[in-house]
């Protein structure tokens, strides 16, 4: 086992508690070494040992790899043949904002509501949203819970579109006996700050379609070899493959998952034990199905009693103790960008009421596999006289 990189070795305040610092080993420093003295930085072989090892890894069998998770679902909508005219069922409550792909490629988002304990899209709520220009529904695996892949799976048969799996959030999570990225027809992982697996930026997409797998590579970026083609305009692809350097980290990273998941099992575990201080505390929801989550982030839901005001007040108090948190999701149906969608797409305030209940009130604490048992006793002190100092008492729910 390696051992991880000394977080005072990191150029930042040593004094601050992050909210997320990834979990480098020498091994990863090994590999990137490695891939610098080497011919081929781009779009070498260290890109294509990625994609295989992590599709094995998730029992898929194709990965092709990008410059972003947001990236993969744009290019994993484009080769389904979604744009303009079309329409993508997906959720507004996210870390990663994945769901702006849908804009990306000339489609309309039309948002469902959240189930209220998962934070995951609602079948149900999906179902009541599937109209006759519906092409996709996205489901979404929020902050590490997985979402309702069974019913999902149902539904999108039942009603003739494609199921896109977003696991920006979730590597390591298992539904069913299955690991996230198992589920969708296209999965699409991000490993930018803060999940586990952490590249610095890029993106993976999974997929046992070769057709589907043929389109993604196709669309992704030019060959060397294309470059002669007359055909090469007839679909204009991006430039957003990954580099040989950030493939070399993802496979360090990749070979040392489950060494870097079981460390931050150990720090939830910190978390679990001082969060019971907290007046109501519930535990952290296992909804039906699930084997394991791994989460992203700790995420608290603030008590009704908070609002989203109250909550930045909480995070100001916080930083004022040197500890960095942050409101979990910014609703990307309260965005500019979707106002003019408006309400027949669940684009007004007020349309989505659980997703706003929780989006309000939903806070990030740090969380990664550095943090001491002592650090995690001093934050949720912190954040318990925070919670007491905006006026609003110290109910708080997970």
């Amino acid at each position: 086992m390696d051992a991880p990189v000394n977080p005072q070795d990191v150029d930042h305040d040593e004094d601050w508690i992050l909210l997320t610092d990834p979990d480098v080993s020498g091994r990863e420093l090994e590999r990137v070494i490695r891939a610098l003295r080497s011919s081929r930085l781009s779009a070498g072989p260290l890109v294509e040992d990625f994609e295989a090892e992590f599709a094995a890894h998730h029992g898929r069998a194709y990965g092709v790899a990008t410059a972003s998770g947001t990236i993969g679902m744009w290019l994993a909508l484009r080769a389904l043949g979604i744009g303009p005219g079309d329409e993508v069922v997906a959720c507004s409550y996210g870390w990663h904002q994945t769901a702006h792909a849908i804009l990306l490629a000339g489609a309309t988002p039309n948002f469902a509501e959240i189930d209220y304990w998962s934070g995951c899209i609602s079948p149900s709520a999906a179902a009541d949203r599937i109209g006759p220009k519906t092409k996709a529904i996205i489901g979404n695996n929020c902050n590490g819970h997985p979402a309702a892949w069974k019913a999902l799976r149902q539904l999108a048969e039942s009603r003739g579109v494609a199921l896109l799996e977003d696991s920006t959030e979730a590597i390591g999570s298992r539904y069913l006996g299955k690991p996230v990225g198992s589920f969708g027809d296209l999965s699409v992982f991000d490993f930018s700050q803060p999940g586990a697996l952490c590249c610095g930026e890029g993106g993976m997409v999974l997929t046992d379609d070769p057709h589907l797998a043929t389109e993604l590579r196709y669309l992704r970026a030019h060959r060397l070899s294309d470059r002669t083609s007359v055909s090469i305009g007839s679909r204009v692809p991006l430039q957003g493959g990954m580099s040989d350097l950030t493939a070399a980290l993802g496979l360090a990273q990749l070979e040392r998952i489950d060494e870097i998941l079981a460390r931050r099992k150990q720090v939830e575990a910190f978390y679990r034990d001082e969060m019971q201080s907290f007046e109501g505390i519930k535990p952290p929801y296992l909804g039906p199905d699930v084997d394991e989550v791994h989460w992203m982030l700790y995420v608290v839901h603030l008590g009704a009693r908070f609002s989203a005001s109250s909550r930045a007040q909480i995070v100001d108090d916080l930083e004022a103790d040197l500890i960095e948190a942050a409101p979990f999701s910014a609703l990307m149906h309260q965005q500019f960008a979707y106002q003019a969608l408006g309400e027949a797409y669940n684009c007004k305030r007020g349309c989505l009421k659980n997703t706003e209940r929780i989006g309000d009130r939903s806070l990030a604490l740090p969380f990664y596999g550095q943090l001491g048992a002592d650090e995690v006793k001093f934050l949720v002190k912190t954040l318990k006289d925070a919670c007491t100092n905006v006026g609003a008492g110290a109910a708080i729910y997970l």
